[in-house]
């Protein structure tokens, strides 16, 4: 009995401007059509399992939720851990979880912002170590290298055990050049790809072998937990006393009966634009893009257009990144110096860091179009069935136009429906919420007008929705 368990978190900061905190890389199309993880959940049709049980944080727990709506993918669960802590606690309080109605899964352990192009392989590397895994093994998976990588951790392979499987000798960080070439050219070593497979028991008693620390403050947080619709939100207070530490070192490097079974499946981590663009397609001259794009004697570059025209002349190795508030221009051999753009509009208070123009809520999302001293211009889509909150404002009116479907609305104490091409006025201090009664988005477009237009200027009267 296999439970996928997908470690969803992430702070959107390696592939901004298309990854931010609220919007990490995990949940954009960065591969393919569908999301990271929704392709992390796809990739697993190959093999029996039970619905796999999620973890995340708060704030992209709608996000996660609704992702996988799209993709009819059932689960057994949604932990929202209060804060991250690294793997190690993720993975035992999915351990936790799993073992609650008595039964003693093996858990494999993925994370969702992974590229994995060659999914028979991937499949039966897992097939490989369940055997391994029922003989109460821990397995972690290591990635064939195709280069001498500095930026993975290295796995070197013991004693032979079967065909498909090795005991671990050491555990190796992240290397320089030169002993990257070394381990290549030895043979003996493999990428560390951060995936596990071992029974949900057997690593919550090597946890409290070697990192009781943790999986004391796990099971209390665990035993506070409350259910929220679909969701699990653990002891905040319990939680925040839990050891920040990773499985490798808390369990694997300090276990005896760690087990490495290397998988050549095309895999990558994306952790750079650089990267991206190596496990994308590439044109005839070596570029890979998306989007309204147009190249002339430009090579090996990636160009992505979120919504214009992007053009590129005479230019190799860029990347270049447009969306709706911010471009990315960068030499690929540069792409890991992009953390000093986000932590320099974090130290300035900017919001580019943490979100999009387009912001996705439990009931919809809302696109930023175009603002003033006094007024401030959205696109607002609102999901079938889905309300706001009531709430008023203080400072601000606002004028709403349906461009599509039938909105419910309720200003001041009045409830109506406003139709395609009608509108409605919200004066300053009335109450309001708009809702969608029917089988199709719901799409307003909101002009705010006023002398205080920012966001806390917001009084909610009830939370049977969520205002924006």
């Amino acid at each position: 009995m296999l439970l996928p368990v997908i470690l969803a978190g992430g702070s959107g900061s390696r592939l901004w401007p298309m990854s931010r905190t609220h919007l990490p890389k995990q949940f954009l199309p960065l591969a393919g059509e569908f999301s990271m993880l929704q392709e992390t959940v796809q990739r697993l049709s190959m093999i029996d399992h039970l619905p796999p049980l999620f973890i995340c944080n708060e704030e992209h727990r709608f996000l996660l939720a609704e992702q996988l709506r799209q993709i009819n993918s059932s689960y057994n669960g949604i932990l929202l851990e209060p804060v991250g802590k690294n793997t190690a606690p993720a993975v035992a309080l999915a351990a936790l979880k799993a073992i609650e109605s008595g039964e003693d899964p093996l858990l494999l352990v993925l994370a969702a912002d992974h590229v994995i192009k060659d999914t028979l392989s991937f499949s039966q590397a897992i097939i490989d170590g369940c055997d391994l895994a029922n003989l109460d093994k821990l397995i972690t998976f290591g990635i064939v290298p195709t280069k001498a990588e500095t930026g993975y951790g290295y796995i070197k392979q013991g004693e032979f055990i079967t065909s498909n499987a090795y005991h671990v000798d050491s555990f190796v960080e992240k290397p320089c050049l030169e002993n990257a070439e070394k381990y290549i050219s030895d043979g003996c070593y493999l990428w560390n790809s951060g995936m596990f497979l071992f029974k949900a028991s057997v690593y919550l008693e090597e946890l409290e072998r070697n990192s009781p620390q943790i999986l004391s403050a796990c099971k209390d947080s665990f035993s506070k937990a409350q259910k929220d619709l679909d969701f699990i939100r653990l002891d905040e207070k319990s939680f925040n006393l839990c050891p920040d530490d990773s499985i490798d070192y808390a369990v694997m490097e300090k276990t005896n009966e760690a087990v490495v079974v290397p998988m050549d499946a095309n895999w990558s981590d994306v952790g750079s634009w650089s990267a991206l663009w190596e496990v994308n397609d590439k044109d005839d001259n070596g570029n890979v893009t998306r989007g309204d794009v147009l190249t002339f004697d430009t090579k090996d570059c990636l160009v992505y257009s979120q919504n214009k025209l992007v053009s590129t002349v005479g230019v190799n190795d860029l990347i270049v990144v447009d969306t709706k508030d911010a471009v990315l221009v960068t030499h690929k051999d540069k792409v890991q110096d992009v953390k000093h753009i986000v932590n320099s509009l974090k130290g300035s208070g900017r919001s580019e860091y943490l979100q999009h123009r387009e912001v996705y809520r439990p009931w919809g999302h809302h696109d930023h179009i175009a603002e003033g001293e006094r007024y401030n211009v959205k696109k607002v889509t609102v999901k079938p069935g889905e309300k706001t909150a009531t709430q008023i404002h203080h400072h601000r009116a606002e004028h709403w136009i349906v461009v599509s479907g039938t909105a419910k609305v309720r200003n001041g104490d009045r409830t109506f429906l406003v139709s395609e091409n009608e509108s409605t006025f919200i004066p300053v201090g009335a109450p309001h919420s708009f809702e969608n009664p029917g089988v199709i988005p719901l799409e307003i477009i909101e002009v705010r007008t006023g002398s205080y237009l920012k966001e806390n200027d917001i009084v909610r009267i009830d939370h049977d929705g969520e205002g924006y």
